[in-house]
């Protein structure tokens, strides 16, 4: 079994490969059984277990355990950790270890820009993030793949966050800026990209210019939201897999409210990269793509680093 360390997954990741590898993957389709959760408590700790797996016809099966424990952020410590182990779908023979919070990252942020590639408008250039954690510092790039991204402002709700990612940004060749003032952030962005483990809206719907694309990658349970239910009154709504309307506090919300229906959401990732879907069909249109992770997702990447290092399914 080979280890394949967070340097070596990360050298083989880039936006340019791993955005094209995440549209074959949707296209073509893969087995993903619904992921496994677990409630984890340990004294006054709670967190949540995800395990997911999933398997393919190219000779691959992966599962991932990710981690979330939300108030890790009060000690300075990332709210998610993730590991991944890649089988042979043949035999069975565990073939490598690869850094499950690096996959994790690129592969949402890489699913988000693949979506936005069908639903922003092709001048998108100016992108408001929301969150300053791991996943959030890779949005720009991911997005700067499909989009004309110019200018980047940060909102997080630790200021010192927000600017800290922005300076990262900036180093990077963005004009990128923290604020404080998110609502007006908001009306000025192409593109809200919001990436958090919040559990009380933070975007509202009557912030939402003609135009905009609203991103919503951060929460992935019933009990957490990044919007309040006006953000899908008469917008157009996609998701990435079918688990979402199940998962998602942002659509159950919604649900609840009585200003979305299942029915009224208009596709997946599956029906954008095989042409079922038009995806955004003018520039004033307000689109919203709702994502909670897919275990497709996280066996392309996955493949597609033990590939890079000269891996093969049967090895």
């Amino acid at each position: 079994m080979r280890l394949i360390d967070t340097e070596q997954t990360r050298d083989a990741l880039t936006f340019d490969a791993v955005i094209p590898a995440l549209r074959d993957a949707f296209r073509d389709g893969a087995t993903v059984p619904a992921r496994h959760v677990h409630a984890i408590q340990s004294g006054n700790a709670r967190g949540t277990a995800l395990i997911m797996p999933a398997w393919s016809e190219r000779g691959y099966f992966g599962v991932k355990i990710i981690n979330i424990f939300p108030e890790n952020t009060h000690q300075g410590l990332p709210g998610l950790h993730a590991t991944y182990n890649l089988y042979s779908a043949t035999t069975g023979v565990p073939i490598a270890q690869v850094d499950g919070d690096v996959v994790t990252a690129y592969r949402t942020a890489g699913a988000a820009a693949l979506g936005a590639d069908y639903l922003a408008r092709a001048d998108a250039g100016t992108l408001l993030i929301v969150g300053s954690g791991r996943i959030a510092g890779l949005v720009a790039q991911a997005m700067r793949a499909v989009r004309p991204i110019r200018r980047v402002l940060v909102w997080n709700v630790r200021p010192a966050g927000a600017g800290r990612l922005a300076e990262q940004l900036r180093a990077q060749g963005f004009d990128a800026q923290a604020t404080e003032d998110l609502e007006g952030a908001a009306r000025q962005a192409d593109i809200i990209s919001c990436a958090t483990l919040s559990t009380v809206p933070l975007i509202r719907g009557a912030w939402l210019r003609p135009g905009v694309h609203l991103d919503l990658i951060g929460s992935f349970t019933p009990d957490m939201r990044e919007t309040d239910t006006a953000c899908f009154d008469g917008t157009t709504v996609y998701v990435d897999t079918d688990e979402a309307p199940t998962k998602s506090g942002d659509l159950l919300s919604a649900f609840e409210a009585g200003v979305l229906t299942r029915e009224a959401i208009q596709g997946d990732l599956h029906q954008l990269t095989a042409g079922e879907r038009p995806g955004r069909r003018d520039d004033r249109e307000i689109t919203v793509f709702k994502a909670v992770g897919s275990a497709l997702e996280d066996l392309t990447l996955a493949t597609l680093v033990y590939e890079s290092v000269g891996g093969q399914a049967d090895a």
